[in-house]
């Protein structure tokens, strides 16, 4: 992690004191991967957005998690299950998806202004890394199977294929993304349809005797609340999707009275919407394990690529096995270019505030990738239902808490109403969002393990839903709000002040440049902090890799007079 700094006493212009290193400057590349997004470089219109963050849904996990959901518990519970936590996801997932594509960022950046503080979304940061690089590992032994059973590519080379092909798109960024998703779609729809629409001609009866399904561990067709709790933990562990959706939702346009319907419907969509198609595909996974089981076996059945071709066989024939093979890996490429880009970004996230340096989000896609490769090697796909159902708790209590500040802290006035993200204005930790993450997540991961008894056990992800929910706004209400900033921010004050609230819909009033005291680069003003260190404008970037001002700012802000920041004109059209 290096940050180059020139200082060439001979230069009649003295360089700028910070000079990023090439791979962090190129924004190409890096996608303003710590930053806000500004509104110049969101040139995609809102359906082009949306059509990307939905090509990361293509993933075949859901056909697994579903599988092992139906067959652990039964058709009955399990529906209910995957039903219930799809309900959740979405509820939830509303107020992140239009933050994140109002203020143009990033889930771990909204997480930061959220609740949780600077450094207190240093653990989320942890959390979302994990989520990445656990479903990278899941996606890409799915992709392994499909391999070994096209071209009996053994399982240990095609981890490390699945690994090192989607390197070259994610470290080209946003453009590269974009256009793999859009390229891919038609074969994905087709791959996707095609076993369901062989399977209502040829077995329509199937549908009928699954609903009868008992499960292959003795759950029984009936419903059951031990297994109602318990798989809806399992399907849970999907909440942290958001965050990807969300990594390309902050490149959305700003909404204007012109745009404002497509706009509202393509965060709805690509936001919280994702998880309408997931449930479904978890149902359809389960559908199509069921209907291999007697062919295949339990395990096999678990594999995406076996219920694929013998859904395929009867109108296929020997080209069923190419035909799913292709379809399984065009899928998992269409993920895991989302699990490595967003894992790349919460890894430069986290290491940013913990060592002060930024060598650009590229370097972190090689942690991300070895960190999941190594969990296929160890074959966690074999531990999917327990490795998901612990994960979720953690998972629920952090999205749960910040979902609570957005729509309930905010909107009483118990925590400022724009989302602050950068250092200079943030306390290190926010109790309300942090403290009630970190109480929800105990409480929830003690009953996970039986402490309190087995209903608590089987319903541990309610807990941790339940609690982050209710003690998000009540911490936020014992400390009066007073950790959410920790000085005032004068630009966010301004569009307050002028009832613009700072966020798209002030795109007139926010967009003017002001060029870094440090690194000397024009950056928008959302984006600007003023320092009294420098004496002068600082980006976000520049003030979060300080490590020498002491956070003089923050600590007493009346001890330093902050310099006033150039605001531009009140729009008044």
């Amino acid at each position: 992690m290096t940050d180059t700094v020139s200082r060439d006493t001979q230069a009649v212009t003295p360089p700028p004191e910070r000079s990023y290193a090439k791979l962090a400057a190129d924004e190409s590349r890096e996608d303003y991967s710590l930053r806000y997004a500004p509104h110049s470089f969101r040139r995609w219109s809102p359906s082009m957005v949306a059509g990307t963050a939905l090509g990361g849904i293509a993933y075949l996990a859901d056909f697994a998690i579903g599988a092992s959901i139906v067959f652990t518990y039964g058709f009955t519970s399990g529906l209910a299950s995957i039903l219930t936590a799809a309900v959740i996801i979405f509820l939830t997932g509303i107020p992140i998806a239009r933050a994140c594509a109002t203020y143009g960022l990033d889930m771990d950046l909204v997480t930061r202004g959220a609740g949780f503080g600077y450094f207190g979304s240093t653990l989320t940061s942890l959390i979302y890394a994990s989520f990445t690089f656990i479903f990278f590992a899941l996606e890409g032994s799915i992709m392994a199977q499909a391999m070994h059973q096209a071209v009996g590519l053994p399982l240990e080379i095609g981890y490390l294929v699945t690994t090192l092909i989607v390197i070259p798109i994610v470290f080209k960024g946003m453009g590269a993304l974009a256009k793999v998703q859009a390229w891919t779609q038609p074969v994905w729809i087709i791959g996707l349809v095609l076993p369901f629409l062989v399977l209502a001609f040829e077995a329509p009866d199937a549908w009928g005797a699954f609903a009868s399904f008992g499960g292959t561990e003795g759950a029984g067709s009936g419903f059951s609340w031990i297994g109602f709790g318990l798989g809806t933990g399992v399907a849970l562990s999907l909440i942290a999707q958001i965050g990807e959706q969300a990594d390309y939702l902050r490149f959305m346009p700003a909404r204007t009275e012109q745009n404002k319907r497509r706009w509202n419907l393509a965060v709805l969509a690509a936001g919280p919407g994702w998880v309408i198609i997931g449930a479904a595909k978890q149902l359809g996974g389960a559908f199509l394990a069921f209907v291999a089981l007697e062919a295949v076996g339990k395990t096999h059945a678990l594999e995406p690529i076996a219920p694929q071709i013998e859904a395929l066989k009867p109108w296929l024939g020997s080209v069923a096995l190419p035909a799913a093979a292709l379809f399984v890996i065009v899928s998992q490429i269409k993920i895991n270019v989302t699990n490595a880009y967003s894992g790349s970004l919460s890894w430069a996230n986290f290491f940013s505030r913990i060592t002060h340096r930024h060598p650009g989000r590229v370097w972190y896609i090689f942690l991300n990738l070895a960190i999941a490769l190594t969990l296929m090697e160890m074959n966690m796909f074999a531990a999917l239902g327990k490795l998901l159902g612990f994960y979720s708790n953690v998972g629920i209590a952090w999205i749960a808490a910040v979902a609570a500040d957005l729509v309930i802290n905010k909107r009483i006035g118990l925590s400022p109403p724009h989302i602050e993200f950068k250092r200079a204005y943030l306390h290190a930790v926010n109790p309300a969002g942090f403290g009630a993450m970190v109480i929800a997540s105990t409480v929830s991961i003690l009953a996970f393990f039986g402490l309190f008894g087995a209903y608590a056990e089987a319903f541990s992800t309610f807990i941790a839903a339940g609690l982050a929910l209710l003690l998000c706004p009540l911490i936020a209400w014992a400390t009066k709000g007073r950790y959410y900033l920790a000085r005032p921010n004068p630009v966010w004050g301004y569009t307050r002040a002028e009832g613009s609230g700072g966020g798209a819909d002030a795109v007139g009033d926010i967009t003017a440049t002001h060029t870094c005291a440090v690194c000397e680069t024009a950056y928008e003003l959302p984006d600007i902090a003023d320092c009294p260190v420098r004496s002068g404008p600082i980006c976000s970037l520049c003030c979060s890799l300080d490590a020498e001002c002491g956070d003089v700012c923050r600590k007493d802000p009346s001890a330093s007079v902050p310099v006033p920041l150039p605001l531009p004109t009140v729009r008044t059209d």
